[in-house]
């Protein structure tokens, strides 16, 4: 009898294209002077430990995909073109070419099926993966060496209300997570995006000039905060509960469903985040976080 699957590292990995920019890897055409180290750096240990741990596969939630009707997956064993931030052009410019495990994300699909969520698999293939999947993959895991899942977000915040979409985001995570168990893999889950995301309307004449860098406003702060001091007390459920009201005060990238599908996926941990690092990149607030259930090698970070 195969071995049961597992959730092996839980994640909340921000995806500024800036960082990707303020590395320099050869995938990217522009060039940097640097900048956003606290969070770089924090990406980087991350980026470590996860290099120690044995797993098959990154499962990726993204709000950048963003689906209207129903769930989708990568449904193809590769992609390959460039990610042009449509925001930010000058900034990010990325060859990439990642591996799909299809089998994984069609086993998802099935079971995110069964639970009554409406699902796709992308099969086309000049489809262009979101630039989410991208800088969050690429600063977890810069060698690239994983076959990665990417699911889209479906916009039930928008269409309905975010109770409807911490409902559906937490049936789906629940979906996910038995796919997983079912499949025998070990998979680390990641949740692509920021906290806060008020952010400045205007860009520096040098991006990279950090001496202008700084959260958009003090209340976003307070917020981004709190949510913090929760997840380092294990309050995983207070996270989801308080969220309907910090996604509509801090305009936060919460919205998407990301943290809730992975807290659920992880049956809402009880231990401690451990905290990787947070900093401000143009106004929004992000927090670099994981979520480690094997109480051996969970540690506190800072």
């Amino acid at each position: 009898m195969m071995s049961k699957g597992e959730i092996v590292l839980g994640c909340l990995a921000p995806h500024p294209p800036h960082l990707v920019y303020a590395d320099n890897p050869p995938q990217n055409e522009a060039y940097s002077e640097g900048g956003w180290e606290t969070l770089r750096w924090g990406y980087a240990r991350l980026a470590r430990k996860l290099k120690n741990i044995d797993y098959d596969a990154i499962v990726i939630f993204t709000p950048h995909w963003q689906t209207y009707i129903g769930t989708h997956f990568l449904g193809l064993p590769e992609f390959k073109s460039k990610s042009v931030d449509p925001i930010f052009p000058n900034l990010f410019r990325f060859n990439y070419d990642l591996k799909v495990d299809v089998d994984l994300a069609e086993k998802m699909r099935e079971a995110a099926d069964e639970a009554g969520i409406i699902t796709k698999m992308m099969t086309n293939p000049d489809f262009r993966v979101d630039y989410g999947t991208i800088t969050s993959c690429h600063l977890l895991n810069p060698d690239w060496d994983k076959p990665i899942v990417t699911i889209s977000s479906n916009r039930n915040t928008h269409y309905y209300s975010p109770e409807v979409m911490i409902e559906q985001a937490g049936a789906l995570g629940r979906a996910c997570a038995k796919a997983i168990e079912e499949s025998g893999k070990r998979v680390v889950l990641v949740s692509s995006h920021s906290l806060s995301h008020r952010h400045f309307v205007t860009e520096a004449p040098l991006p990279e000039d950090m001496s202008l860098e700084h959260i958009y406003n003090h209340s976003q702060y307070v917020w981004d905060m709190k949510i913090i001091d929760l997840m380092r007390q294990g309050k995983s459920r207070e996270v989801i509960d308080i969220m309907p009201e910090f996604t509509e005060q801090t305009i936060a990238e919460t919205e998407g469903g990301g943290l809730i599908w992975m807290m659920a996926a992880m049956g809402h941990p009880d231990y401690s985040a451990e905290i990787y690092g947070y900093q401000s990149v143009i106004g929004t607030g992000n927090l670099i976080a994981s979520w480690d259930p094997n109480d051996e090698t969970r540690e506190y970070v800072l």
